[in-house]
């Protein structure tokens, strides 16, 4: 087990954590979450290297206990030379060549005690890794994530996405006790997603994984620990299970806050009622009575119910424009090809009109990134973007649109505002407030990187938007809050995404890549691509009556009827039984 009591840390501008406790348990799956840049990955390393930070609290973990960790960052450079067998196996390979080197070595030595010492040695090690299956293994993990066929591949041929999985395969293979992995879903193609969500589903030991991917959160894991606002709340269920929680603590934090509401405004009354007659009446007990309902309206104030965990901020992400554009072709692409060491895409073609809203979707690797920049950059012979069209770009290569060694203040000195007051004032929109301003980009988390492209993109007031993987680090809820943003934009839009949830929410349609060609697909066939390739017939009709449910809750909550509101929870909660 892993215990972690009154934990407190915080850097110089910024507190972390305070008093913050929480366990891990044996073969549990446990997903953490939390908004961008509250302190999710420092709380990792903490857990890994406890020896470097200097933090208050008592973080209990057995010295013999060996962590495996996934970084959310691919690192392929030290792996070249190596075939995904021999990079997967590698520990395993190299007691097994080290076995071989000792028995040859004792074929021709005359003091064969020491040699027989380390051989026992090497072979114990050996058969703790489980060394005996590793090869089966390997095997398994391959044809598990579909990747059988890239067995013999070298690494540094692998996608992005490919490689990523066998970081996984990796860590799982060497059995440490505690497993840790941050955010390995970003920038994954379905396909890819999926084969994560077997890996994760199939593996038997404890596991701590960043992330803010709905569909593994939806069915990967059974705890949460939610970080918000220096505070850990734990729940041991599903994603689905916590936000039901969640909501009805919000129907009855709601409720109560009404009542308290009506009753801080009779006593508001009774004390402005109070204070008129005191100025002609002087009366001992009219004063100790005023004064008595000032004290109890001040408690009535003290006692309101905080819940960080139900109220959480969202940014308000918006996206207007200057120039508004009547119906037209804004973006034409014709006999478009891109090619690296291999022809990727062949003789694309299609338009993009004033309003349509459009998802491209493919694999990795198949120069989806290349065609976006190339639109942006407006330089290629067969692109063409109409006159009057005003575009803007987010990255998934974040360093390509900000400058890291400038402060959030800095980055938007050229963005149309004038003052650094005016710029403070739009950031806050988007949860930049106070110090936090003055930090250089290069401190910022992932999450935080891609809101701040997001306020950019959004500054441009442009009307036309190209957006590579808008929703990778982003917490849950800015990308529901960046669906809305979608859904109200009155320009067009060109956007990347492998997230299944921001695509159904927001796109008009999709161009699927398919055998280095594009072609248009309707949403409807879309999504019935999907549920058809990974999950049973009836899921899509149970999770649409799971959002139509949800829909009349928030209705009911606006109306305050909180009674109505709690029928449709019970409803919910028997639709999230099914899923």
């Amino acid at each position: 087990m892993i215990k972690v009591e009154r934990l407190s840390f915080s850097f110089p501008q910024k507190e972390l954590y305070n008093n913050i406790s929480f366990t891990l348990e044996e073969d549990q799956h446990c997903a953490f979450i939390g908004t961008s840049g509250s302190g999710k990955s420092t709380l990792i390393d903490i857990l890994m290297d406890p020896e470097r930070y200097l933090f208050d609290g008592k973080l209990e973990i057995d010295p013999d206990c060996t962590i495996g960790y996934v970084s959310q960052f691919s690192e392929l450079d030290n792996t070249k030379e190596k075939t995904v067998f021999e990079y997967i196996g590698e520990r395993f390979i190299e007691i097994q060549n080290e076995i071989q080197a000792i028995c040859t070595e004792m074929e021709t030595s005359s003091d064969i005690e020491p040699l027989l010492e380390k051989y026992q040695f090497a072979l114990d090690a050996f058969d703790a890794m489980g060394g005996e299956d590793f090869e089966s293994n390997i095997h398994k993990q391959l044809n598990l994530a579909n990747l059988m066929k890239r067995r013999d591949h070298q690494v540094s041929d692998l996608s992005g996405g490919e490689f990523k999985l066998i970081q996984v395969m990796k860590e799982m293979l060497n059995r440490p006790d505690f497993m840790i992995m941050d955010e390995p879903d970003v920038f994954l193609d379905f396909e890819n997603l999926n084969a994560l969500k077997k890996l994760i589903n199939s593996y038997k030991g404890m596991l701590l994984v960043v992330t803010h991917n709905r569909y593994l959160l939806n069915h990967c894991f059974n705890k949460m620990i939610h970080l918000e606002n220096r505070e850990i709340q734990e729940f041991d269920g599903r994603y689905m299970e916590y936000n039901l929680s969640l909501l009805q603590t919000k129907i009855e934090l709601q409720e109560l806050a009404v009542a308290e509401q009506d009753e801080s405004e009779r006593n508001e009354k009774i004390i402005h009622n109070l204070r008129a007659i005191a100025t002609y009446n002087a009366d001992a007990s009219r004063g100790r009575a005023l004064k008595a309902r000032v004290s109890y309206q001040e408690r009535l104030e003290a006692r309101r119910i905080k819940a960080p965990f139900v109220e959480i901020k969202q940014p308000n992400i918006r996206f207007d424009m200057d120039n508004e554009m009547e119906d037209a072709i804004v973006v034409k692409v014709h006999d478009y090809s891109v090619a690296f060491d291999e022809l990727l895409l062949d003789k694309v073609s299609f338009e993009i009109k004033t309003t349509d809203k459009v998802a491209i979707i493919g694999p990795n690797g198949t120069g989806k990134t290349t065609l976006l920049r190339e639109i942006f950059s407006n330089n290629h012979d067969s692109i063409e973007i109409n006159t009057d069209a005003k575009v803007a770009y987010l990255s998934q290569l974040q360093g390509e649109m900000l400058n890291d060694s400038n402060t959030i203040l800095e980055e938007f000195m050229d963005t149309g505002f004038s003052t650094y007051d005016e710029v403070r004032s739009y950031l806050s929109n988007y949860g930049f407030e106070g110090e936090i301003v003055s930090q250089k980009i290069k401190s910022l988390s992932g999450g935080e990187k891609n809101i701040l492209q997001l306020a950019k993109v959004s500054a441009s007031r442009a009307n036309v938007l190209l957006l590579d993987e808008p929703t990778s680090h982003l917490d849950t809820y800015t990308q529901i809050a960046l669906e809305k943003a979608i859904e109200d934009y009155k320009g067009a839009i060109l956007m990347i995404s492998h997230d299944f949830y921001s695509v159904v929410n927001g796109m008009d349609y999709v161009l699927i890549i398919e055998d280095k060609t594009i072609r248009k697909m309707s949403m409807r066939k879309f999504r019935q691509m999907i549920y058809a390739s990974h999950f049973d017939k009836d899921y899509l009709e149970t999770e649409q009556k799971k959002k139509a449910v949800e829909m009349k809750i928030e209705l009911a909550l606006k109306d305050t009827q909180f009674e109505l509101a709690k029928g449709w929870v019970d409803e919910l909660e028997e639709l999230i039984k099914l899923l």
